[in-house]
């Protein structure tokens, strides 16, 4: 038997006054910044509406998000554009291929916003790209300049540039008090990727 959740049959829905799209920033050096961004793309799911997710990073190593937005039954797509981590944990690409992806990746997330397809488009990973110069300040600033106004964009990944900060309506930053590599315990499926 199929197991799922259930809200309470009546419930008031809160309608904002004005609509607006939002620019939030999930940065910080602690766990959680992408699966919180997937939080908020649950809940867009839930109000009908259309999410996309560039992920600037990953690519080269299996992600569950990947296959659980595919089970989701809303208006989701994800898009893995990346090679991994560009210069840590042994990963051999190098720099100039990963900046050629995360050009990719800045192309592709032009296009999408241009194409006026989603209500949320997240952008995973983008604060390490561009702490990384895999893509330049003046490409992500442009984006959150020129986002369409009704559009909620999220951006993910450590090291959030002051300036895109400044831009943001909404900044969390993720502390790590604790975590579990550093225990030298592997990376496990369902909770690190």
């Amino acid at each position: 038997m199929e197991k799922r959740g259930t809200a309470p049959d009546k419930i008031d829905r809160l309608e904002p006054k004005v609509r607006r799209g939002l620019i939030v920033i999930i940065t910080g050096n602690g766990k959680g910044k992408t699966t919180s961004a997937l939080g908020m793309a649950l809940r867009v799911c839930g109000h009908d509406l259309r999410v996309g997710i560039i992920q600037f990073m990953k690519g080269d190593l299996y992600a569950g998000e990947w296959d659980g937005v595919k089970k989701m039954s809303c208006d989701i797509e994800l898009f893995a554009t990346g090679k991994g981590f560009c210069g840590i944990q042994g990963n051999p690409y190098p720099w100039v291929e990963h900046r050629a992806n995360a050009q990719d990746a800045i192309d592709l997330a032009r296009q999408k916003i241009a194409a006026k397809r989603y209500d949320l488009l997240i952008l995973d990973e983008i604060n390490n790209a561009l702490k990384l110069k895999l893509v330049d300040l003046e490409q992500v600033l442009e984006i959150l300049r020129d986002k369409p106004p009704l559009l909620h964009l999220i951006l993910t990944g450590r090291d959030a540039h002051p300036q895109v900060i400044d831009l943001a309506d909404t900044v969390s930053e993720v502390r790590e008090i604790k975590h579990a590599y550093r225990k030298d315990i592997e990376p496990q499926p369902g909770v690190d990727y």
